[in-house]
């Protein structure tokens, strides 16, 4: 298991600081470590810390959050311990009405808005295009098996200074980045929980399923850590061989409330000649 997370809900108590008129910020993690669990347990352990400590938090989150996965990441370089594996990181952050989402890998993000699901987060996979352009202009490459440079099915990690080619300390960067892509959206009452789980879960469930899922336990029995647990179960009976790690963080005290289907507005009607077949069935 070299999967771990991490929930704290207030940032800035949890390092002993305290900012003035300031809304408390909630912080949550998941992170999928491969080649051993050091820098998923180092990134877990660190990353908080330097984004409380980065000179904008917290009054610009996403500067803060983007410069400190790249800083958090730096660290791991010279670390021996740590120094043969690597890990991706999305966190989530809410702080007031806004939530803001930062992925370096493929785990996932899913907000459930009146039982839609929302993506906040794009898997960085060399199969996704963007990946694949900014690959290619910093020298990297995609093998025929899907990897990137032959060794990586993720093109975002943070760690795996060890693997040659792969990490450059230039500003460009190297082909595997530790830089986030973000995402930040207000909440409005509409919107009921979210989902960030790693690829272990995501492989079995698709994003409506995740939501649909989840939104029917929290709807037997309101309780989401129980509701995580049932989420990992079920992905186990899908057949999920990876690793798997759940957060679910809800927004109301209350479960989600049901949702009716909108009957079809749409006339439905049959021709005559229609009629006269079926007719002609019915007497034989």
């Amino acid at each position: 298991m070299e999967d771990t997370h991490v929930c704290i809900s207030d940032l800035a108590k949890k390092f002993g600081l305290h900012f003035l008129e300031a809304d408390a910020v909630s912080f949550y993690g998941v992170f999928d470590g491969h080649g051993g669990k050091g820098a998923a347990d180092f990134v877990r352990d660190n990353l908080p810390k330097v984004i409380v400590e980065d000179e904008d938090f917290p009054l610009e989150l996403e500067k803060a959050v983007a410069r400190s996965f790249i800083s958090t990441d730096a660290k791991t370089c010279s670390l021996q311990s740590i120094l043969s594996s690597g890990t991706t990181a999305l966190t989530a952050m809410i702080f007031g009405r806004s939530l803001l989402v930062a992925n370096a890998g493929d785990c996932r993000a899913i907000l459930s808005r009146r039982g839609m699901a929302v993506e906040m987060s794009k898997d960085h996979r060399p199969s996704y295009a963007k990946e694949e352009r900014r690959i290619k202009s910093l020298g990297g490459y995609i093998d025929i098996d899907g990897y990137l440079n032959g060794e990586l099915n993720v093109t975002r990690a943070l760690g795996d200074w060890h693997i040659q080619g792969m990490k450059s300390e230039t500003e460009s960067g190297g082909p595997l980045s530790a830089e986030p892509e973000l995402k930040v959206i207000t909440l409005t009452k509409e919107d009921e929980f979210l989902i960030i789980g790693t690829d272990g879960v995501w492989d079995v469930f698709t994003n409506q399923n995740a939501v649909d899922f989840a939104r029917r336990r929290l709807q037997e029995h309101n309780d989401v850590k129980r509701c995580c647990k049932e989420v990992g179960e079920e992905a186990i009976k899908r057949g999920s061989v990876d690793n798997l790690t759940v957060v679910i963080v809800c927004f109301h005290k209350d479960p989600p409330p049901q949702v009716g289907l909108h009957k079809s507005r749409v006339k439905r009607s049959i021709s005559v000649e229609g009629l006269q077949n079926l007719k002609c069935f019915l007497e034989g």
